[in-house]
């Protein structure tokens, strides 16, 4: 049974109830499913049309969902979730209701964004989250070797990670191979390692393929990921969640590049001595082969 990090979003009245009943459903329903669970104030506060569309699905989908999960229909459905709508002074349905000056220019849009992240990244704090991301990196300090894997907008998190580490010295190796063979590195991968996946809605099939070739070779997965009905949460043994709701059309990743940062700092602390011991020879390196300026070059006639 994976280990959680618990998703820092307000869950709606069903959330349990969709999640227990999540693998029954049909791939449709699934998808409505998975929009209710990321987007419970939503029910209580947009038509069902609208719901519908911006979960992708037909109308009477989300019917079918509300009687797939018990109601009599979708008014019923929507009633169990009105109390979503009396949320935190902080929570994202309440700023998205309030009426701030220069809501509607770029100036509004800049402070509501910014103002997400800073909520988002300040309910990373909580207790729990601090001892489950302890827990991992537990594991990640065990492991022999740490296969990183993140496709598509999830390559920046799984490449900072591995940069950070590549500066501790060879314990990562980047799945990220040309011509297809990202996922050779596995060949020579044992229960010794760890693989620490990636991934968010929609999933990149090529990483849940990869994550899925390393278990069935016996490789503990760790993922980072957005959603406890995720499809890497069924295959890993440790899984931090985290929101990626934004205030404009695309999804953020700042929490998962948090969580990176915190990950590297942990496994950099528990060897402190060895890893001032790799970070300088990193910089002996680096100022060797002359990396970096402190001015713009001039240039030669």
């Amino acid at each position: 049974m994976a280990a959680y990090v618990r998703q820092m979003l307000q869950k709606g009245p069903l959330h349990a109830r969709i999640i227990e009943r999540f693998d029954e459903m049909s791939e449709q329903l699934q998808q409505a499913a998975r929009h209710v669970l990321e987007h419970p104030q939503e029910v209580a506060l947009v038509s069902m049309r609208e719901l519908s569309r911006n979960a992708g699905v037909q109308p009477s989908t989300m019917t079918r969902l509300a009687k797939f999960l018990g109601f009599t229909g979708y008014e019923d459905f929507r009633g169990h979730h009105a109390d979503v709508i009396r949320v935190r002074t902080d929570g994202f349905a309440a700023r998205a209701l309030q009426e701030d000056e220069g809501a509607g220019n770029g100036e509004g849009l800049a402070f509501r964004m910014l103002q997400g992240l800073s909520a988002q990244i300040s309910r990373l704090c909580e207790p729990d989250t601090i001892r489950h991301l302890n827990t991992m990196a537990d594991h990640l300090t065990k492991a022999r070797r740490i296969y990183v894997l993140g496709l598509r907008s999830c390559h920046s998190v799984a490449w900072h990670f591995h940069y950070v580490m590549t500066l501790l010295g060879e314990k990562t190796i980047h799945l990220d191979g040309p011509a297809g063979t990202s996922g050779d590195p596995l060949i020579r991968a044992t229960h010794e390692d760890v693989l620490l996946a990636i991934s968010i809605n929609p999933y990149s099939l090529q990483t849940l393929e990869l994550a899925e070739a390393a278990r069935e070779k016996g490789i503990a997965i760790l993922a980072i990921t957005d959603s406890e009905v995720s499809p890497l949460v069924t295959i890993a043994e440790h899984v931090v969640l985290f929101p990626t709701e934004s205030q404009t059309f695309f999804h953020t990743l700042t929490p998962a590049l948090a969580v990176s940062e915190v990950l590297c700092g942990l496994l950099a602390s528990h060897d402190r001595a060895g890893a001032l011991e790799e970070l300088k020879r990193a910089d002996k390196h680096l100022s060797a082969m002359n990396t970096y300026a402190t001015s713009i070059p001039r240039r030669k006639i």
